[in-house]
C-alpha cells in the first residue's frame, strides 16, 4: 500500500480499510529505520493514524500544519514524497529528524523546541486573514507541550481571537517522561467524559422504568448532574476561553478522526480537537516503556534492547548526585519533564520527596530553583543546552543577580549532530559567560564531572556545569590537581606552543599535542572566572597560544573597535 502513496493527494482515493493497511506498513518502516539510525520512535508510532487523517482531510501544502516540537513528523515526511529517503534519517545531508522548510514545501515551519506551535499557527492565521487569503491552519500539540507557558499564553490569545484556527491536542499522557501537574489532571478528567456520558444514559433509562418516583428521581439527578458536570467534564475550560471543543476521539480510528476533522473545518473561530493516542502504538517495547523509546539510539527490533549500553555523561551525573544526596538532605533535583534523559530516574526513585518534575517549563524550573535556594535548599537543575536558552532571564534575574547557590547542569552541550540545528548546544558558553556572579565549568571526562558536581554543591555561588552527550573521550586523569575555584590544570608542559582547552576538547588537544614537539596542554576547567595566571605564564613562555572549545565564534569586530583593540 505504501508504494502507491507519493503525495497526500494519493490518500484521498483510498478506502478506510486501505488506510488502515497503510498505517501498519508505515509503522513497520519507522521501526526498521529507527532501529538502525536511532531517532524518535514512540512519538511517531503514536500519530500514524492521526497523520493519515490530517493529510486525507486537509489540502497540503496549501493548508498549513505546524507540528509542535516536530519529533513526531516522520509519518508526515513519509506521506509527503520522502519515503524513499527515510533511510538517510538523521544522517549527514539526509532527511532531518524535524520539519525543515528547505527540505519540502509540505514543511510549513521549522520546529524543534516544545510549546511553540499555537503561537506560530495563530500568527499564520492572522496573516492569512489580513491578506484575505483562504487556507486552513492546524497546530498539532501534545499534552506534554501544553504544560509549557508559551502554549498557554498562545491558547489564551487565540481563544479571544475570531480567527479560524484548529488546534489538535494529541493526548498520550506523556511528553518524554509521564506528564505531571494540573493540565495533566484536567486532561485525565476529559478522558473520563465517555464513561460519564455512558453511565448517565444507562442510569436515566433504569430510573425511568420505576413507577411513580422514577421520573422525579431523574429530574433530581439531572440537577445534581449539572453541578457535577462542571467538575467532572472540564471541557468547559477550553470552551470558556473561546474554543469550540470537539472530542475526545480515538486517535487510532481513522474514520472517526476524519469525521471530526471535517467538522472542525466547518466551524468558524478557534477549534480544539482532543485526540487520544497511545505513545509507541504497534511496537510492544515502546508501548511498555515510551519514555525510553522517545529518543533512542539503534536497537534490536526483536527485543527492543539497545545495541550499546555504555555509560554516558547523563548517567554518571545521576549516579553521583544520588551518592551526594544521601549525605546532604538539602539537595533537591528539578527536571523539566526530562527525568530519564538527564539521568534523574534513580534520584526520583530514592528521594521522591526531594524530586520535582515541573513539566515542559524550563523558565519555571529555574524560578522554582531560585526560591528553593533562597529558602536554604541546594537545587540541582539539569537541562539540555538547547533548552536552557528558554530560561535565560530566570538565570540572570532570579538566580545570578541575587547570587543564589543553584547548580545548573547543562546537558547535551556542544554539537549534537543527529538532532539537527534546533538542538545544537553551541551557544551556552557564550551566553552564560555574560551573566554576573555565575561560575561556568566544563569537565574533561566522567571523573572530573563527578568532582565538579561535588565542588558545586559545596559552593555558595550559582554554578553552571556543562557536559556533552554520550561517552567520554579516553584521557589520562591527573588526581593530584583537585578542583579549586578558577584554577586550570596543566596536563602537559611545553615551550613552543600552548593549547588552552575546555570540556571534551581537552582530549582532542592532547591528541594533537602528541603529534607535535614541545606543546603544552592546559585543561582550563573554568571558563568563568578564568585562570589568568596560567594564561599569562604560557603567554610569556610560548610563541603561540591556541584555544579550543565547542562553541560558536564571536561576531567580527568592527573597524572602529578593531583600532581600539590594537591600541
Amino acid at each position: 500500500m505504501l508504494e502507491t502513496i507519493n503525495t497526500p493527494k494519493d490518500l484521498k482515493t483510498k478506502t478506510i480499510k486501505e488506510k488502515e493497511e497503510l498505517a501498519t506498513e508505515i509503522r513497520k518502516l519507522i521501526i526498521e529505520i529507527v532501529s538502525k539510525n536511532g531517532g524518535h520512535l514512540a512519538s511517531n508510532l503514536g500519530v500514524v493514524e492521526l497523520t493519515i487523517a490530517l493529510h486525507s482531510v486537509f489540502d497540503m501544502p496549501k493548508d498549513k500544519i505546524i507540528w509542535d516540537v516536530g519529533h513526531q513528523a516522520y509519518v508526515h515526511k513519509i506521506l509527503t514524497g520522502r519515503k524513499n529517503k527515510m533511510h538517510t534519517l538523521r544522517k549527514k545531508d539526509g532527511i532531518a529528524g524535524f520539519p525543515k522548510v528547505t527540505e519540502s514545501e509540505y514543511d510549513s515551519f521549522n520546529t524543534g523546541h516544545s510549546s511553540t506551535s499555537i503561537s506560530i499557527a495563530l500568527g499564520m492565521a492572522r496573516a492569512r486573514d489580513l491578506k484575505k487569503q483562504n487556507y486552513e491552519v492546524v497546530a498539532v500539540i501534545g499534552d506534554g507541550a501544553l504544560t509549557g507557558g508559551m502554549a498557554l499564553e498562545a491558547l489564551n490569545d487565540a481563544g479571544c481571537s475570531k480567527n479560524n484556527l484548529i488546534v489538535i491536542l494529541n493526548d498520550n499522557e506523556m511528553s518524554i517522561s509521564k506528564n505531571v501537574g494540573g493540565m495533566a489532571t484536567l486532561l485525565a478528567k476529559l478522558r473520563g467524559k465517555k464513561f460519564y456520558t455512558k453511565t448517565n444514559s444507562t442510569l436515566k433509562k433504569t430510573l425511568n422504568k420505576i413507577p411513580l418516583t422514577g421520573k422525579l428521581s431523574v429530574k433530581l439527578i439531572q440537577r445534581i448532574k449539572r453541578g457535577i458536570k462542571q467538575l467532572f467534564i472540564q471541557k468547559m475550560f477550553f470552551e470558556d476561553i473561546g474554543y469550540t471543543y470537539l472530542g475526545p476521539v480515538d486517535g487510532h480510528d481513522i474514520e472517526k478522526l476524519e469525521n471530526i476533522l471535517k467538522i472542525a473545518k466547518s466551524i468558524d473561530g478557534p477549534v480544539l480537537v482532543h485526540v487520544i493516542t497511545k505513545k509507541g502504538k504497534g511496537y510492544l517495547p515502546a508501548e511498555r516503556e515510551p519514555d525510553k523509546f522517545h529518543s533512542t539510539s539503534s536497537f534490536i527490533i526483536e527485543t527492543g534492547k539497545k545495541k550499546s549500553n555504555k555509560k554516558d555523561y547523563s548517567r554518571v551525573f545521576g549516579d553521583k548526585l544520588v551518592k551526594l544526596a544521601r549525605e546532604n538532605k538539602n539537595i533537591v533535583a528539578i527536571t523539566a519533564s526530562m527525568k530519564e534523559g538527564t539521568g534523574l530516574a534513580e534520584f526520583a526513585g530514592e528521594f521522591p520527596e526531594r524530586f520535582f518534575d515541573v513539566g515542559i517549563a524550563e523558565q519555571h524550573a529555574l524560578g522554582l530553583a531560585a526560591g528553593l535556594a533562597k529558602a536554604g535548599m541546594k537545587p540541582i537543575v539539569p537541562i539540555y543546552s538547547s533548552f536552557l536558552q528558554r530560561g535565560y532571564d530566570q538565570i540572570m534575574h532570579d538566580i545570578c543577580i541575587q547570587n543564589l547557590p543553584v547548580v545548573i547542569c547543562v546537558d547535551r552541550a556542544g554539537i549534537v549532530g543527529n538532532d539537527g540545528e534546533t538542538h545544537q548546544g553551541i551557544f551556552d558558553l557564550s551566553f552564560l559567560n555574560t551573566i554576573p556572579n555565575l561560575v561556568v565549568m566544563a569537565p574533561k571526562n566522567f571523573e572530573e564531572l563527578e568532582e565538579m558536581l561535588a565542588f558545586a554543591i559545596k559552593s555558595e555561588h550559582p554554578i553552571a556545569i556543562r557536559y556533552p552527550r554520550g561517552e567520554e573521550e579516553t584521557i589520562i586523569s591527573n588526581k593530584k590537581n583537585k578542583i579549586e575555584m578558577s584554577k586550570a590544570e596543566v596536563l602537559k608542559d611545553g615551550n613552543k606552543m600552548a593549547i588552552f582547552a575546555i570540556g571534551k576538547m581537552v582530549a582532542k588537544a592532547l591528541a594533537i599535542a602528541e603529534q607535535m614537539e614541545d606543546v603544552a596542554v592546559i585543561n582550563m576547567r573554568f571558563l568563568k572566572p578564568i585562570d589568568k595566571k596560567v594564561i599569562i605564564k604560557y603567554g610569556e613562555k610560548t610563541k603561540a597560544i591556541i584555544t579550543m572549545e565547542d562553541n560558536i565564534t564571536v561576531r567580527k569586530l568592527s573597524r572602529h573597535s578593531t583600532k581600539r583593540f590594537k591600541k
